[in-house]
């Protein structure tokens, strides 16, 4: 199945297979650039596979994940068009906060003048322009999922997946971190896949959602038409009679 708007299809995932055990997981659909996915579903539903196996870091048993036509099968996850944003953060507690976000411009920190601007135009972005010499180590929470989402947007890349990157977040800034993902996608045509479990950030994104349960990654569907209208499943997973 197919969510298509006029820019055509940039990711398809053609009858996609993962496998690990007794563990399985399918899924045969394409979307548009720019569009916004929210990947919910139980624990241990294949929520974060889905992103692994997009990303590189885990092969299909069987299947194709296509990016504007190609196969990326053998392409190394460095290599792939993406930015992935895990809930761990991945920041080095040693360095600034300046030069965590510079490893996403040029990994030697050996930033041009150009990539100076460009990393402080986004750090002042995500609110933390103030910040820029202080340690990883000494952050906050909401400050560290700052600086992670700021290294991912400086490597401007077309297609941008979190792995509940703003779980330790409280409501108030998670909707300021949805906020600007939603504005980065817009302005970049980037395609956004969000895995989580709270149902008011896939709200909070704007978009379509993906229900993964019982080994399917369903097709996406917006997601207000699906939250007023939820399938047994979806019910069952909510909590509602």
């Amino acid at each position: 199945m197919r969510c298509v708007k006029p820019g055509g299809v940039v990711l398809e995932l053609d009858h996609l297979t993962l496998q690990r055990g007794v563990f399985r997981l399918t899924a045969a659909w394409s979307v548009s650039p720019g569009s916004r996915i929210a990947i919910v579903g139980p624990s241990g539903a294949g929520k974060s596979s889905l992103l692994a196996a997009i990303a590189g870091f885990l092969p299909p048993a069987s299947g194709t994940v296509r990016w504007k036509g190609q196969d990326l099968a053998g392409s190394d996850p460095g290599r792939r068009p993406l930015t992935i944003l895990f809930q761990e953060q991945n920041l080095f507690p040693h360095l600034t906060v300046a030069q965590n976000v510079g490893l996403g411009l040029r990994p030697d920190l050996r930033l041009t003048a150009q990539d100076q601007t460009k990393l402080e135009q986004t750090l002042e972005r995500v609110g933390l322009s103030g910040l820029a010499a202080r340690r990883a180590a000494d952050l906050s929470g909401g400050q560290a999922s700052r600086v992670a989402l700021a290294r991912a947007l400086v490597r401007a890349r077309p297609m941008l997946l979190l792995d509940e990157p703003f779980a330790a977040l409280g409501p108030a800034q998670r909707q300021d971190m949805l906020h600007l993902v939603r504005q980065v996608a817009d302005e970049t045509a980037a395609l956004v896949l969000l895995v989580t479990h709270d149902l008011k950030e896939a709200e909070g994104l704007e978009g379509l959602t993906v229900f993964v349960e019982a080994g399917v990654a369903a097709p996406p569907v917006p997601t207000d038409a699906l939250l007023a209208n939820p399938p047994p499943a979806l019910r069952a997973y909510l909590g509602l009679k």
